[in-house]
């Protein structure tokens, strides 16, 4: 997509879009500049060289050819192949995030940065992904005229995580530095797709605007985006030529999408994947997450600590001991009822749990609480690709994850969730809650992976004692409805 450079570019797209008003026009221009400052943020470096150095100012790499075996056997983590990019003046703050979820020896990619003077870095600790340095595309750059050349590393980093020539490699997944992955349900969710065919599979961003601006068919790469080893083949074939073709397109991940399709194939969507285009408090996205196994989370620095007296990298290790334990099952919800009590409690899987002083349908639970604001925060209705509740209409008595274990007997996993202090949702009035007194959830699952991810689990609220609930989660009976 070209990026508007005059007035009468901004009037042609008003022609064009007769429904959007001037003030939505000049939302989109504040997502434009927003995003751009914080792409510069992340890579951009104090030189005023070029931001693609020479990669033989650290070390050549001559790769072979990697071994690609077309079979069908199940996909494992080892199939996997990260590309990771980075840059010298983000990398030591964003290394905890990569850490939180990266499995020395397990996981296999590399991580890229942007200039050849590690000292600070080096030695090189082998928790981390290993490092490599991205090729010198000033020449590029020229030939491209690239109207935003700081893109093209980020795009070139597909050819150069693929030329690595992982042997066995099935699937490259391309992300930043402040990306989390859930490599588990990664596996899971890959495992459903046919590897030796072209698949492009991500998901656009949670707000209509970054769409509109971007694209709706692009993946976003903060939230990452898987490419078949096929289709990675051949779009490296040219990926300088295609780089070359779209010299006016200032996303990276558009000119990703724009190779895409040169090769007839168009974003598969997976709702697990999340770029969080969102600011402030996304407690109420994540505790209405979409009936998906969670792939990916991103833009933790730009949003309000998910955890409650904890900062963002202390929230992401925080989450990620549920995580360890059962990825199938994270942040995945669970309605279920107290008749007699009036309550409806809503379990967002080692994430929280919202007891609700009403009987709510399933319907409403799901669409997550605004709590939240969408990346330009005077953006006019519909500002997200979802529907969303009120938070003042049934405010619930809300809990977080507090600590995760296996049952006495050995068979269940016992996740318990502290009550948090009543959210500011600055509401008219604060109506008393029947579960006031209520301090402490602890919900029993099954030890075994949930993969009934086309159908939601079941959940019986076992006791309602002086200050604590306790819930287990069960698969649903046959025509049961919840409710």
């Amino acid at each position: 997509m070209q990026s508007p450079t005059s007035v009468n570019k901004f009037t042609e797209i008003k022609q064009k879009s007769r429904f959007l008003s001037d003030n939505f026009i000049w939302s989109l221009c504040k997502v434009l500049a927003v995003s751009g400052i914080l792409v510069y943020l992340v890579f951009l470096t104090a030189s005023n060289n070029s931001i693609c150095p020479d990669s033989n100012f650290f070390f050549k790499f001559s790769p072979s050819k990697a071994i690609y075996i077309n079979d069908n056997s199940p996909t494992n983590v080892s199939h996997l192949v990260f590309g990771l990019v980075s840059s010298v003046k983000s990398w030591k703050p964003r290394k905890p995030y990569i850490d939180s979820w990266w499995r020395p020896n397990v996981t296999r990619g590399y991580l890229f940065l942007d200039r050849g003077n590690m000292d600070e870095f080096l030695p090189w600790p082998k928790t981390s992904p290993p490092l490599r340095i991205s090729d010198d595309c000033s020449k590029l750059e020229k030939e491209s005229k690239h109207v935003a050349p700081i893109m093209i590393r980020m795009v070139l980093a597909i050819l150069e995580t693929f030329r690595e020539g992982d042997d066995g490699a099935r699937w490259y997944i391309m992300g930043f530095d402040d990306s989390i992955f859930f490599v588990d349900n990664w596996v899971d969710v890959l495992n459903k797709y046919d590897h030796s065919k072209y698949y492009y599979i991500g998901a656009y961003s949670e707000t209509v605007m970054s769409n509109m601006w971007y694209s709706f068919d692009q993946a976003f790469g903060g939230g990452g985006f898987a490419l078949s080893y096929p289709l990675a083949a051949a779009i490296v074939k040219d990926l300088k030529g295609c780089i070359k073709r779209y010299p006016y397109v200032i996303s990276h991940d558009t000119i990703v999408q724009y190779c895409v399709d040169e090769l007839g194939v168009s974003l598969t969507v997976e709702k697990g994947v999340h770029q969080i285009d969102l600011l402030g408090d996304i407690s109420g996205f994540l505790s209405s997450h979409p009936q998906s196994p969670l792939l990916s989370l991103h833009h933790l620095d730009f949003v309000q600590p998910i955890f409650p007296s904890k900062d963002s990298l202390q929230s992401t290790d925080h989450l990620m001991k549920a995580a360890n334990v059962d990825q199938s099952r994270l942040l995945q919800q669970t309605v279920c009822y107290h008749k007699n009590r009036k309550w409806s409690i809503s379990i967002s899987w080692g994430y929280s749990v919202y007891i609700y002083d009403a009987i709510l349908p399933r319907t409403q639970l799901k669409r997550p609480l605004e709590t939240f604001n969408a990346w330009a925060r005077d953006a006019q209705p519909p500002k997200y690709m979802f529907n969303v509740r009120g938070t003042c209409d049934y405010p619930p008595v809300v809990f977080f994850f507090e600590s995760i274990e296996n049952s006495s007997s050995g068979n269940q996993i016992v996740t318990t969730y502290l009550r948090s202090s009543p959210p500011a949702y600055n509401c008219s009035s604060k109506p008393s809650h029947s579960a006031d007194h209520i301090s402490k959830i602890q919900v029993f699952s099954p030890t075994t992976k949930f993969m009934e991810i086309q159908r939601s689990e079941c959940g019986d609220i076992e006791k309602v004692g002086t200050n604590i609930v306790e819930v287990k989660l069960r698969r649903c009976r046959d025509d049961e409805i919840i409710g």
